[in-house]
Parts: C-alpha cells; sequence; structure tokens
C-alpha cells in the first residue's frame, strides 16, 4: 500500500481552507459593509442556507461518509474503482436534478421552515426569491464533492481544497463590480452563487480527468455495491439531517428574537469556522480515506499512529484557537466587520456568540477525529444514534434558554450539543481495538497543549489592555498586534514545555507522515 502522506496532506488541506476562510471574512465584510444586518443580509443568510443544508446531506453526508470508504477500498484493491465512481455520480445527479425542481416549487415551505419569524414582513418574501436562486448551487457544489472524494481518496488533496476559494473569489467580485456599476448589490450577490458552483465543479471534474477518472453519467444501474453504498450513506444522511435540525431550531429561534440576531450568529458562525475549518475539515479529508485503506491493508498499527497523530494535530491548533475567540472576540469582531452598516453595538452582540462557539470549538474539531473511526469500519448508524441524542440536547437547551437570553441560547445549545456528542462518540469506540488507543506521545502532550493554550490566554488578556492607546488610534493595527503576540507567544510557550517540537513537526511534513 502507498500511504497516504497524512501530515503532509494536513498541510495542504489547511493551507487551502485558510485561504478560502480569509477570503470569506472579505466577503462577508463586504455583505456586512453593503448590506448590515438589514432585511436583505438575512434574506441572503437564509437563502445561502438552504442549499447549505443539503449540500451536507449529498455531500458530507452521502459522499464523504459512505462514498469515500468504499472507493478508497476499491482504489486499494484494483477494482473498478471508476465504474463505481460513474455509477454513483448518475445516481447522485439524478437525485439531485428532481430535488432541485421540488425545492423551487416549495421554496416558500422551506423558507419557512428556515426562519418562520420571516412570515408577513418583506424579509419572507426576499428570502424565497433569492432561494429559488440559490438553489441549483447544491446540484453543481455536490457533484462537485463526488469527484474532491475521489481526489481525495487517491491522496490528491490540493485541487479538491482549493475549489471552495472559488465561492468566495466569484461573491466579492460580483458585490464589488455591482456597486462600481450602481446595480443592486443584493441581486448581484445571490446569482452569484450558482455561478461559482459551477466554477468549483469544473476544477474538479478536470483535475479528477488528469488522473483516469473522467467521468460521465449514465443510466444508474442499482449494483450490489451502490445498495452497500445507499445501506451506508442512510444513516450517514440522516445524521445530517440531525445535524441540520440542530441548525434550524437555532435558526428559528434567532428569527424571532431581534432583529438582526441571524445576522449576529451568521457573522459569529464565520469566524468560529476559521479554525474549525482548517483543522477539522482538514482532519476529515485526509484521516478518512487514510484510515480506510490501512485497515483494508490489515495495518493496525499505521492505523493507530494516523488517529493518534491526528488528535494530537487537532488538540495543537484548536484549543489555542478556541482560547483567543473567549477572550479577544470582540476586537477580532469589530477589525474584520465592524464598518458600513455594521455598527458598533452590531459588533458587540456578534462578539457575545463568538465566545460561547469558543467553548465548544474543540467538540466541533474532535468530533471529526473521532467520526472517522466508525466511518472507515463502515459504521455509519452509531453516529446516527449518537446524533439523535445530541439532537435533543440542542432542542431543550435553545428552546429553554431562548425565554432568557435570546439569540445567544442557540449558541449554547450548539455548544451543548457538541461536547455531548463527543462524549458519545469518545466511550461509543471503546470495543475497536488497540488502534483508537492513545499512544504514550499523545497523553504525554495533551496536557502541555492545555497549559500552553491557558498561558496564552492570559497573555491575550493583559496584552489587549497594554494595547489599549495603539487601538484608540487605530483598531486594525490593535487586532493586528494581538493576534501576533497570541500566536507567537502560544508557540513559544508550547516548544518551551514540550507541547511541539518544531524539528519534529517540519520532518513529517517533509516525509508526508
Amino acid at each position: 500500500m502507498k500511504p497516504i502522506r497524512l501530515v503532509r496532506g494536513f498541510v495542504t488541506v489547511g493551507g487551502w481552507t485558510l485561504l478560502s476562510r480569509v477570503l470569506g471574512f472579505v466577503r462577508d465584510a463586504l455583505i456586512a459593509a453593503y448590506l448590515g444586518a438589514g432585511p436583505a443580509a438575512e434574506a441572503f443568510v437564509v437563502a445561502f442556507s438552504l442549499p447549505n443544508m443539503f449540500r451536507r446531506f449529498f455531500a458530507e453526508g452521502t459522499l464523504n461518509v459512505a462514498f469515500v470508504p468504499l472507493f478508497a477500498k476499491k482504489f486499494e484493491a484494483e477494482e473498478d474503482a471508476k465504474g463505481f465512481a460513474e455509477n454513483t455520480l448518475s445516481v447522485l445527479t439524478t437525485a439531485l436534478i428532481v430535488l432541485t425542481l421540488l425545492a423551487t416549487l416549495f421554496m416558500p415551505v422551506l423558507v419557512a421552515a428556515m426562519a418562520a419569524g420571516f412570515i408577513g414582513d418583506e424579509r419572507f418574501d426576499m428570502a424565497v426569491d433569492f432561494g429559488r436562486i440559490a438553489f441549483p448551487y447544491v446540484l453543481f457544489i455536490s457533484m462537485g464533492a463526488l469527484f474532491s472524494g475521489i481526489l481525495n481518496a487517491t491522496g490528491r488533496f490540493a485541487a479538491a481544497a482549493a475549489a471552495p476559494v472559488l465561492l468566495n473569489i466569484v461573491l466579492s467580485v460580483a458585490m464589488v463590480g455591482a456597486a462600481k456599476l450602481g446595480l443592486p448589490v443584493d441581486r448581484a450577490l445571490i446569482w452569484a452563487i450558482p455561478v461559482a458552483g459551477i466554477a468549483q465543479l469544473a476544477v474538479v471534474w478536470y483535475a479528477a480527468a488528469q488522473i483516469g477518472f473522467n467521468l460521465r453519467p449514465r443510466v444508474p444501474r442499482l449494483t450490489p455495491e451502490l445498495k452497500r453504498l445507499l445501506i451506508l450513506a442512510g444513516p450517514a444522511a440522516l445524521a445530517g439531517g440531525v445535524v441540520q435540525i440542530n441548525l434550524l431550531i437555532g435558526r428559528q429561534v434567532a428569527s424571532f428574537s431581534e432583529d438582526g440576531a441571524l445576522q449576529y450568529l451568521n457573522l459569529a458562525d464565520r469566524l468560529y469556522q476559521l479554525p474549525l475549518g482548517v483543522v477539522a475539515i482538514a482532519i476529515g479529508i485526509v484521516l478518512l480515506p487514510d484510515l480506510s485503506r490501512r485497515l483494508q491493508a490489515g495495518d493496525g498499527e499505521g492505523a493507530r499512529y494516523a488517529y493518534n497523530r491526528a488528535f494530537e494535530f487537532a488538540l495543537l491548533l484548536t484549543v489555542p484557537a478556541a482560547m483567543a475567540l473567549i477572550v479577544i472576540p470582540e476586537p477580532l469582531i469589530s477589525f474584520l466587520f465592524q464598518r458600513g452598516a455594521f455598527t458598533p453595538e452590531d459588533a458587540h452582540k456578534t462578539a457575545l456568540a463568538v465566545m460561547i462557539y469558543g467553548l465548544g470549538l474543540p467538540a466541533f474539531v474532535m468530533q471529526k477525529v473521532l467520526q472517522p473511526l466508525y466511518f472507515a469500519r463502515e459504521d455509519t448508524r452509531s453516529p446516527f444514534r449518537f446524533a439523535l441524542y445530541a439532537m435533543v440536547i440542542n432542542a431543550v437547551v435553545a428552546i429553554g434558554l431562548s425565554f432568557v437570553i435570546g439569540y445567544l441560547a442557540a449558541a449554547v445549545a450548539t455548544t451543548f450539543a457538541a461536547w455531548g456528542m463527543v462524549a458519545l462518540l469518545w466511550f461509543g469506540k471503546k470495543g475497536m481495538g488497540d488502534e483508537v488507543h492513545a499512544d504514550a506521545r499523545l497523553i504525554r502532550r495533551t496536557p502541555r497543549i492545555l497549559i500552553a493554550s491557558l498561558l496564552m490566554g492570559l497573555l491575550l488578556w493583559g496584552s489587549e489592555i497594554g494595547l489599549s492607546p495603539v487601538f484608540e488610534l487605530s483598531r486594525g493595527l490593535g487586532t493586528l498586534l494581538l493576534v501576533a503576540i497570541g500566536i507567537v507567544g502560544y508557540f513559544t510557550i508550547a516548544h518551551l514545555i514540550g507541547a511541539v517540537r518544531f524539528v519534529e513537526l517540519k520532518g513529517s511534513v517533509r516525509r508526508g507522515g
């Protein structure tokens, strides 16, 4: 077996994801500047959430969880991986076309399910109109996810990781161009979404064709392999559905709260999605095919090493990021979004949600490390069952606290549910064998990472006070200095107390270990 270069894969995917997230901040800063937290901004949030919600069913649910392990094992065993991929593409495309037509017809019902608080005001009609324009994005992005899965399973991560960058570029250019030409920015923004989906699909389709997987849709056939895929995909898609129900509950709570609440949660989500995307997405994309191929080859020791290094990598980057979101949320939000129609009061209310999401950030990332242990063994039922329990936690907390703390209840509920899901995944892996146990290196370094993160948090707290004169002169300069102090301080402390070894990390990247 030619192993996937694990650490190099993390760095490749994480690097491109970081660029995508940074450009995502540019996109959202433009949305905040042009649309503020007004009706058009909230209608856009709901409309764009709809194709993204179904994308998680078909792309992250069916493809990442069910298709990638099966394809990786076929590729490793040198079976007819291309034929399996073509048949999957045909079934997926057919289902997505039907879904798009139905969603266009029943868009008012979908918008009402997403934000019932919009009913009766201008936001509802605007969200329905926007939703019909944006929804075809799910067709292009889900087809693209299949090609991305092929690339990831064969150890080629760059093109699939780079494709999402196009979404933020296309949307940002559309807004700036519309503003310069005197056209409605909100219309340009929403029409840019399906255009971006076509661009993303084209990139991964071409990349897959270059390595011999130039797939062409054909008449779908219900082969034994496809039946197996559907059996695995069912619980995975249902688990994704549970996650979407959690998001729906949060949006419903926010839609009945104060004006602008949906935008506050949306921008807070964007900020915590930066470390979540860079670390968690990188781990989820790289670890699953690697574990699947190692288990197919009977390499239990290699599977244990991959799992432990993924966990270490997650903790090393996620815990300090969570600490920063908890300690300095307001400078970060103000720097990123406070301009134009987005006021200091809007920034403060968004920062409160960021703090709460920060408490849950390590849990969101740990899920991405633990779930591949199940999916690589073709067990999608256990994560689905655990997701149901997490959904109950989310619903009880969100609805119960909404009468006390308003829109912040959605963030609190998400955090509680995330930690509940981690606990269930952790204790549910007991019978999997030695490859899911922590090795000596992970046991030694975990408490040191926690200590380094706590010390960094104290450093950030003191530095924010010390830099107050700089913030008065320039909010941007003060925030950049604060971030630089946090990064340099954390890695210096981590190195001094043995939480990380730079020489060792550099060697891992070079070897691809």
